[in-house]
């Protein structure tokens, strides 16, 4: 009996924060995309610096190490 009225209650409550979770997640996630954009462009300049100080080692190492 009392798990049913705890089922009814939780019901009761938690649908409209479902439908508003539904509804806000495509806002969200347009808020939040320049910031994903941000964190692919931060990566790729550091990727870049990367290679770039490592081309020295990846030249003095040869041809036979890369190909490992």
């Amino acid at each position: 009996m009392w798990t049913f009225l705890l089922w009814l209650i939780l019901l009761v409550v938690c649908w409209p924060l479902a439908l508003l979770a539904l509804i806000a997640y495509p806002f969200v996630w347009l808020l939040l995309l320049p910031f994903r954009l941000l964190g692919i462009a931060v990566d790729g300049v550091f990727q870049f610096l990367k290679a770039v100080l490592l081309l020295p080692a990846r030249i003095l190492r040869g041809p036979k190490a890369a190909e490992a």
